[in-house]
């Protein structure tokens, strides 16, 4: 039965100040970095072990999938990286403050932005200093100047055809450390949850989840590891 484990990157310095992040990278708080810690000592503890590992460009969910292998004495485990993987690109709102955007433009609106399933926030500013268009990361790709869940879902399933759910059917057990919107991605496509639905769901800092899937990578379960 293929076993595939989701793990939201610690909590982030921006988390932490209530600011839109989006594919900016920031850093992991120290209560982001005893998280991941934590991650890898539960899964430890509970024989939680892993053949590969994916990760987005983004320093967050890098140091996490590191700390948790360390903790699991598995560093050596091979990891694979892409954009893809991002968290969602908040536009015009990267950088800034959730509540004074609230307070600015109402909270319908700002609940739009950010719960929306279609709806894009406004597009980054050319020349702002949060785009990444020319960022060496990215050469090559053309960096969205907004997205919405949709657009995320549509950048983030085709990696996973192709790469990760190939690794799986494989018999190699996953584990993948991004984002809180690129994981809502995953979490959709193999729990079949409707669109309107979808954008209720909160998935928590340094918790991992696992999904036991069918041979098909249908969901059979899926649950918090904390909870078993």
């Amino acid at each position: 039965m293929p076993q595939l484990t989701l793990i939201r990157h610690g909590q982030s310095q921006w988390n932490l100040e209530n600011r839109f992040t989006g594919w900016w990278d920031v850093d992991l708080t120290d209560k982001g970095v005893t998280e991941a810690k934590e991650a890898g000592v539960l899964m430890r503890e509970k024989g939680v072990d892993h053949d590969l590992c994916f990760t987005s460009f983004q320093t967050r969910a890098i140091r996490t999938l590191n700390l948790a292998l360390a903790e699991m004495d598995r560093l050596w485990l091979p990891v694979e990286k892409n954009w893809q993987l991002n968290e969602r690109h908040y536009g015009g709102l990267t950088g800034l403050n959730k509540q004074e955007m609230r307070d600015k433009h109402g909270d319908e609106q700002v609940h739009i932005w950010r719960r929306s399933f279609d709806t894009p926030p406004p597009e980054i500013e050319a020349g702002s200093e949060y785009d990444l268009s020319t960022d060496r990361r990215y050469a090559g790709v053309t960096v969205p100047k907004s997205e919405s869940l949709k657009n995320t879902i549509e950048r983030v399933l085709p990696y996973w055809d192709a790469h990760i759910a190939p690794a799986l059917k494989d018999g190699q057990r996953v584990l993948i450390s991004a984002h809180g919107n690129s994981l809502r991605a995953l979490v959709k496509h193999l729990s079949q949850i409707p669109d309107d639905e979808i954008t209720s769901l909160e998935i928590p800092t340094g918790q991992p989840i696992i999904y036991d899937l069918a041979d098909d990578l249908s969901a059979r379960d899926r649950y918090y590891l904390s909870e078993r």
